[in-house]
């Protein structure tokens, strides 16, 4: 990486600047001696706002206590704390339920390999009420699945059937279903795959090899072992724009603990993934000022994670929210533009060829029977140009 290369930070907001100085500093001396600059015409609305978009609120709660009272208005410090108390209550609830369903698998031979959620915040941060949560992620071979909903839906679960798919295009265009219990408030995502498609990454077997056990809870629970969980929350993190600070921060906290970095190198090169770590090293470094380890190195040297990093720097600037439809048309374009950017020119070359592959509005615009939905391939050109004519969105 070029030792001069600084992201441009600009246009960053002054309460996001102020925000990223308390996230970086390990102590709050820096803030008191700079207090002047960094506390000047604050809106401290806006300043929560970016707290609560960025998911940062349970940290910034044990910094921002330590700083002088007169510094902070009081409904700020109240804030804080009241979203910090109301996180641990929800990572300790999610942390029952976690282990609950986790034993009821393993019950059953169903293999499973926690993402994020309690698991997470515990492995990387050391207490679970230092990371928010809003649901819990895992993942289980994908022919596990159908006994998997049979035993979510005795535990009071109901699925959130939003995925239309034909032809079995499910399997690879998306790469988790959703559960939500209605009295206990809690949602589950079931992954199959990491990412969504098309693309290759580790099969479930490859990651069960790998993976560690969590100290979270006295059975036995897993999650994934740590170059492959770098794999996957810097590919999570990129493929959301890195659009809240929380992802970054978790990115901080695992560059802390013993990886093996050529391992994980070698891993993302294997996958397409190795630009879009550089991207995350470079944002953690420069934002967070994470430190660096020579053996990251091989990491920054393309100047492409450089670019990808500085076009990251735009969901910052105007707190972009991908979450919450309608996402507006400039960012739902540019992201889209973004995401093809993060693509490795294999990815790129499954991703163009995918289009050829029918979508479920192939079968709204021309029903056929079942049996004969293989004649959607060559009739996918001729759908596509109807809909396009009609100016019906296009998939």
């Amino acid at each position: 990486m070029d030792k001069n290369f600084r992201l441009d930070l600009s246009d960053l907001p002054k309460e996001l600047r102020l925000i990223l100085e308390l996230l970086r500093s390990p102590n709050t001396e820096n803030i008191c001696v700079n207090s002047q600059d960094l506390l000047t015409d604050i809106d401290w609305d806006l300043f929560i706002a970016q707290t609560k978009h960025h998911r940062v609120y349970p940290i910034l709660n044990t910094k921002i206590k330590l700083l002088d009272e007169d510094l902070i208005p009081p409904f700020v410090f109240q804030y804080l704390n009241q979203q910090y108390k109301k996180n641990t209550f929800q990572m300790l609830h999610l942390s029952a339920e976690m282990e609950q369903v986790c034993k009821l698998f393993s019950q059953e031979g169903i293999r499973t390999l926690f993402l994020k959620g309690p698991v997470l915040a515990q492995e990387l941060y050391g207490d679970i009420s230092l990371r928010t949560s809003s649901d819990v992620d895992f993942l289980i071979p994908i022919q596990e699945l159908e006994q998997a909903e049979e035993l979510l839906v005795k535990l009071g679960y109901e699925k959130d059937d939003y995925i239309e798919t034909v032809l079995n295009d499910w399997r690879w265009r998306h790469h988790h279903v959703t559960y939500f219990h209605p009295y206990k408030r809690i949602k589950l995502e079931v992954h199959w795959r990491l990412n969504p498609g098309p693309g290759k990454e580790p099969t479930f077997n490859e990651l069960w090899e790998r993976k560690s056990r969590s100290t979270l809870t006295s059975s036995p629970i897993y999650l994934l072992g740590r170059e492959d969980l770098f794999l996957f929350l810097v590919s999570h993190g990129a493929r959301h724009g890195w659009s809240r600070l929380r992802w970054l921060i978790d990115i901080k906290q695992l560059m802390k603990q013993e990886v093996k970095w050529e391992t994980a190198y070698k891993l993302l090169k294997s996958y397409g993934y190795h630009h879009v770590g550089g991207q995350g090293i470079i944002l953690a470094l420069q934002l967070l000022h994470t430190d660096f380890l020579d053996e990251m190195g091989p990491m920054l040297v393309s100047e492409r994670s450089q670019r990808l990093a500085q076009e990251a720097i735009f969901y910052l600037e105007t707190m972009v929210n991908l979450h919450t439809d309608p996402v507006p048309e400039d960012v739902a374009r540019y992201h889209k533009h973004h995401l093809f950017s993060l693509m490795s020119y294999r990815q790129k070359f499954f991703f163009i060829i995918s289009f050829l592959h029918p979508y479920p509005e192939d079968a709204e615009t021309l029903p056929l029977p079942e049996k004969l939905h293989f004649l959607y391939f060559p009739l996918r050109p001729l759908l596509w140009a109807w809909r396009k004519t009609r100016k019906h969105a296009l998939p």
